[in-house]
């Protein structure tokens, strides 16, 4: 089924939001889960997930502001400025307690979100996490990155590079340096509600050593590995990434 776009004004700031349903909800109600993106990037890279989540609950997908088409803002956004307003959008839209799953820089922006409101967050999805505190480099980010392309496939390069013309240099550049400063790894000490970390067994930018770490520091944390899959696995493993977050979440659900 195809998501409903709804376009939320927030702090004086735009956010795009998708909405797809979730099947059975009015007999077994289960909470959402809400998708966002990493740096550049918009939620295209995220459909294959989102349509896999779909079969389980409602699913959410956020363009934060600066991201995909219209105005960039005109001041520089931290990471704790992008999830307080998502966590205000979402308010919006009523979604009430949810699974908060990001990708990459998206993993900072739902962190913080969990951290700042604590009753939204049920439990947190990892992908990819950055930024390795042994590797909190512009350089070797990009080196990083670069070495990963290479193991992309090739529908996951051409949304990536789109989205990344999309955004432009300067908002990329821009929100660098907020993705680079934010301490993923004290921020997930903090965390109160379960913790799951994906990775691709072959993603040169959040390698095995980091993402334990992170499992570790969590409260509750728990860490999957999807062989032979880079840095972008949700798009090029979705079946397999969406099975796991959804055995994540029914494994991790309340008592009803």
């Amino acid at each position: 089924m195809q998501p409903t776009l709804r376009t939320v004004r927030v702090g004086g700031f735009t956010l795009h939001l998708r909405t797809t349903p979730g099947p059975g909800s009015a007999v077994s109600p289960r909470s959402p889960y809400v998708l966002v993106h990493g740096l550049g990037m918009t939620h295209r890279y995220l459909d294959r997930l989102r349509a896999g989540l779909a079969a389980d609950a409602v699913v959410h997908t956020v363009d934060l502001p600066g991201y995909g088409p219209g105005p960039r803002p005109r001041i520089q956004l931290t990471v704790e400025d992008h999830a307080a307003l998502m966590v205000e959008a979402l308010g919006v839209l009523g979604t009430g307690p949810c699974t908060l799953v990001g990708h990459s820089m998206g993993v900072q922006f739902v962190t913080e979100a969990a951290l700042q409101s604590p009753a939204l967050a049920e439990r947190l999805v990892l992908i990819g996490p950055v930024v390795d505190r042994l590797r909190r480099t512009v350089p070797q980010q990009a080196v990083s990155l670069a070495h990963d392309m290479l193991r992309e496939s090739a529908s996951a390069n051409r949304i990536v590079l789109g989205d990344y013309l999309q955004t432009g240099t300067r908002w990329y550049l821009r929100q660098l340096r907020p993705m680079m400063d934010y301490p993923l790894e004290r921020a997930v000490e903090r965390l109160r509600c379960p913790v799951l970390v994906v990775r691709g067994s072959r993603d040169l930018v959040a390698r095995d050593r980091w993402c334990r770490e992170l499992v570790t520091r969590a409260r509750d944390g728990v860490l999957v590995e999807i062989a032979g899959q880079p840095h972008v696995v949700q798009h090029s493993a979705a079946a397999r990434v969406a099975a796991e977050i959804v055995a994540f979440s029914r494994r991790t659900a309340l008592p009803s």
